[in-house]
């Protein structure tokens, strides 16, 4: 039908902007831009400051923040408008995601177009996008009162959040364009690796939000031995730097190999082919000690291999058993 067309094209258009918005965010974090904005104001602070006397004003404002007092007191106002641009930009770009969400959704509701069981979903996205925008200042007001930078677990959920958006919009409309008829039973596999793969994102953004991709850059060893020369302590998966990295570093291979098996049971070559490239990135963003451009292309190659696999999923592509006429269901592992 013409209204679901337009519905799919819409949420198409939606995933887009979110995977922007990511590629937008890791910039944003990758430039420590994040805290230079040291309030919040979803409406009026839409608009950038317009005169010098608004610009001394945020100047001001941030500083105040641990940031600047512990990291960037060499700053001057032009320093200051370089790293104010990427965090606007951010907050700019999650405003307008609201307004391409709401204002069609709104349209479609009024002219009755959105098919029955399908109101509710598309509903609870748009709630998920209004918790991220208040999960997105509790982020950033980690770093605002005794530390330099957001809590890295607070980074994990704002970015996890993005990825349930994003997939929640990316099945709707593989749904509205194909519904998926296979049980949990027969996905099995793919939510294996589903699985790791999530997984894999969250590390990377534990990585990412203590700057742990800025040591041990090499493959694969660390320092010449596979693990980090460094005592493993409580917690140290998740807080300690080298571990963090290690673990994110081997998650990333187990999700690899595992996706891998999968495409090569579905015969699905663009889900292989995205799996060398994401992890091509990710060891270039390593060994170049985190270059800015390479960072933001492995954050953007994550969703896009995030999305392959869903559909891979949703489609529930199956493997013929050779000889035989019957088909089985595909899966990360050997049965």
């Amino acid at each position: 039908m013409v209204a679901e067309r337009k519905i799919i094209l819409w949420l198409y258009a939606c995933c887009f902007m979110v995977f922007a918005m990511a590629v937008i965010g890791a910039v944003t974090r990758l430039t420590e831009s994040g805290l230079s904005i040291t309030e919040w104001k979803p409406v009026t602070g839409a608009l950038p400051p317009l005169t010098h006397e608004a610009w001394q004003h945020q100047f001001d404002l941030y500083r105040q923040s641990p940031e600047f007092t512990q990291k960037h007191f060499w700053m001057e106002l032009e320093d200051f408008q370089k790293i104010f641009f990427w965090e606007w930009l951010h907050r700019l770009w999650g405003r307008a995601i609201g307004i391409v969400y709401a204002l069609p959704l709104l349209w479609f509701w009024i002219r009755k177009r959105i098919p029955k069981r399908y109101g509710a979903k598309l509903s609870g996205i748009l709630a998920l996008g209004g918790l991220q925008g208040i999960i997105g200042w509790w982020m950033v007001e980690s770093g605002l009162i005794d530390r330099p930078s957001v809590s890295h677990f607070r980074l994990a959920a704002h970015l996890a959040l993005a990825l349930i958006i994003f997939s929640a919009m990316w099945w709707v409309a593989l749904d509205l364009k194909r519904p998926s008829p296979f049980t949990f039973y027969e996905r099995r596999g793919g939510l294996a690796c589903l699985f790791l793969l999530a997984l894999t994102i969250i590390w990377g953004a534990f990585t990412a939000g203590l700057d742990a991709g800025m040591v041990y850059n090499t493959f694969p060893l660390m320092n010449g031995s596979l693990t980090p020369p460094e005592a493993f302590d409580t917690g140290g998966l998740v807080s300690q730097i080298p571990w963090v990295q290690f673990a994110h570093r081997w998650l990333a291979m187990a999700a690899g190999v595992s996706i891998l098996t999968l495409a090569w049971r579905t015969k699905d070559g663009p889900l292989a082919a995205m799996v060398f490239i994401q992890i091509t990135l990710g060891i270039s963003t390593l060994l170049t000690q985190v270059h800015i451009p390479l960072a933001a292309a492995h954050q953007g190659g994550a969703i896009i291999l995030l999305a392959l696999l869903l559909k891979n999923i949703h489609g529930g592509k199956t493997t013929r058993k050779k000889g035989s006429g019957s088909e089985l269901s595909a899966n990360c592992f050997p049965a």
